[in-house]
C-alpha cells in the first residue's frame, strides 16, 4: 500500500481533480476569493488559474501531499498575485489568528482526517467576517444512495486517500462557527456515491 499511496494515488487524485466536472465546480467559487487567501488542499494546483488577480493579493496554499504538488503544471512565475506553497496539514495551520480574508477549500473536506479540527483552524485564521469559499462532495439527500455511501465508505476511504462519502458539509460548517451565506447543491456527472456536491460561501461568525 505504501507504493500505491506514494506513486499511484497522487496520479488518480490529480486526474480526478483536474477533470471537467471538478474544474467546472471550481470555476463557480474560486473567483469569489479576495484579498489575502489561504487554499486548503491545493493538490497539483489546478485552481491557480481561476483566481482573479484584480481581487486577490496573495495566495498561500497548504497540502500534505508533496508528490501531488510536484505534478503542478502552472507557470508560477506568471501568476498575477503573490504565491506561497506550504507542505503541511490543515489541522495545524502555520498562521496567526485572523490572518486571511478568504479561505478556499475544494474537494478537500472529504479527505481530512479530523474535519472538526480543520474547520476550527480555518475559522481561527480567518479575519472576523472573512469568507470560507467551498465546493465539496458529501452526503446525498436520497436515502437509497446514502445507504450505499455508508456501506461502501469503509473500503472507499482505504483506497482513496481517506476520502469520506458521508460528510454533511452544511452541518459541519454551521457547527464550527460559520454562517452560510450562499449554498447550492445537486448531483453532478460521475459516480453516484461521490456526485452529490455542495458549493457556495460561508462567513466566519
Amino acid at each position: 500500500m505504501r507504493f500505491y499511496h506514494k506513486h499511484i494515488l497522487p496520479v488518480l487524485i490529480d486526474r480526478a481533480c483536474s477533470g471537467k466536472t471538478s474544474m467546472g465546480q471550481r470555476e463557480k467559487v474560486i473567483p469569489l476569493a479576495k484579498g489575502k487567501v489561504l487554499e486548503i488542499g491545493i493538490g497539483s494546483g489546478a485552481s491557480l488559474i481561476l483566481y482573479d488577480g484584480t481581487r486577490v493579493k496573495h495566495v498561500t496554499a497548504i497540502d500534505p501531499l508533496e508528490e501531488l504538488w510536484k505534478k503542478n503544471r502552472v507557470d508560477l512565475d506568471n501568476l498575477n498575485f503573490e504565491f506561497e506553497y506550504i507542505k503541511g496539514s490543515a489541522d495545524q495551520i502555520p498562521a496567526g489568528d485572523g490572518t486571511f480574508d478568504t479561505v478556499v477549500t475544494t474537494f478537500t473536506l472529504c479527505s481530512v482526517h479530523n474535519e472538526e479540527k480543520v474547520l476550527r483552524e480555518m475559522h481561527r485564521v480567518l479575519k472576523p467576517g472573512g469568507r470560507l469559499v467551498f465546493s465539496e462532495h458529501g452526503k446525498a439527500p436520497d436515502k437509497g444512495i446514502e445507504r450505499w455511501q455508508k456501506l461502501v465508505n469503509p473500503v472507499w476511504k482505504q483506497i482513496s486517500g481517506g476520502c469520506q462519502l458521508t460528510r454533511d458539509i452544511p452541518e459541519l460548517l454551521e457547527r464550527n462557527g460559520f454562517n452560510i451565506g450562499n449554498l447550492e447543491a445537486g448531483y453532478k456527472d460521475g459516480w453516484s456515491l461521490t456526485s452529490y456536491q455542495y458549493w457556495g460561501f460561508a462567513t466566519r461568525i
